[in-house]
């Protein structure tokens, strides 16, 4: 079977090095991908490790890995525990994540995750998933719309491109990348409409495939399902996955404070591993999907 195209992973020796592999140990991957990640751990386990790693894109399937310590799960990991118990596993050793989506998937232009190419409205990882971008930005509500926008990506004009969009679509379906690129560019912010039509993208990226959402249930299963000094080695490309992953594992919340018992101490899952890793600008200049990843690990306590 042909391995598609994919960019090298990033920030790779500093995120398997977060998981302070043990030769026999299990440990997962959450976002096979290319499966660089993957054939990085495998180098460090020895004959009685073991690799799972779980991919909803069907794409993925094309660079399983050819080894009895692999096993490749097709689904999405929010379902992490369901089925690491499914195949014999109540827990495991470190949990590896690279989150956002692939350089394979922004590279193919049907998919729709790119801002460069003309496609039908989709942004699905999971290609049997029943929402789309074409239902967002087709179907949403105004004020759904504008939730969206603001939420996901951060986005300060908001209200006026839901309005627009909505005023648009009365008239004519929204149905491909040009035709929403050349309805929203006239009320764009000059010199910057790139950079702000990336984080339109994004917005209706994260909504179509829920990832904060199963963000928030994968990192709560992480607790349940690591070892006592178990790893995980999470990388994120935005701040809003980036300051859950920070909280989480600060303190086991994503927003407030945990609880002090009677003698102002408070019991957290997991203790922070060295500090924030970010990638050189060599890595950079090589591989420009590496610009904005941030790099954080944690241990079960």
């Amino acid at each position: 079977m042909k391995n598609l195209e994919y960019h090298n992973p990033v920030l790779l020796k500093e995120t398997v090095d977060g998981l302070n592999i043990k030769p026999d140990g299990v440990y997962v991957d959450v976002t096979f991908g290319g499966g660089g990640h993957s054939r990085e751990i495998l180098s460090r386990l020895g004959e009685n490790g073991k690799l799972l790693a779980f991919d909803q894109d069907p794409d993925a399937k094309q660079n399983v890995i050819d080894d009895k310590r692999f096993t490749l799960i097709p689904e999405n990991f929010r379902f992490l525990r369901q089925f690491l118990r499914f195949y014999g596993h109540k827990t495991v050793d470190g949990v590896l994540g690279d989150f956002g989506v692939s350089s394979h998937q922004f590279d193919v232009a049907e998919r729709g995750f790119s801002t460069r190419y003309d496609s039908r409205l989709d942004m699905r990882m999971d290609q049997t998933s029943k929402l789309s971008a074409y239902e967002v930005i087709n179907e949403y509500t105004e004020e759904q719309l504008r939730s969206v926008f603001y939420q996901y990506g951060e986005l300060k004009n908001a209200p006026k491109l839901a309005r627009v969009i909505v005023e648009e679509r009365s008239v004519n379906p929204i149905e491909t990348g040009d035709q929403l690129k050349e309805l929203l560019m006239p009320h764009l912010f000059k010199h910057r409409e790139f950079k702000i039509l990336a984080q339109i993208y994004q917005a209706i990226r994260i909504e179509v495939n829920q990832e904060i959402e199963v963000l928030k249930e994968f990192l709560k299963q992480t607790e349940q399902v690591l070892e006592k000094g178990g790893r995980i080695s999470l990388i994120s490309y935005h701040s809003l996955e980036d300051r859950l992953v920070k909280r989480y594992i600060r303190n086991g919340l994503f927003e407030g404070e945990p609880e002090k018992d009677v003698f102002g101490r408070v019991e957290v899952p997991f203790k922070k591993v060295g500090k924030l890793v970010v990638p050189t600008k060599e890595e950079i200049q090589q591989n420009n999907r590496a610009r904005s990843a941030k790099l954080r690990v944690g241990e079960k306590i």
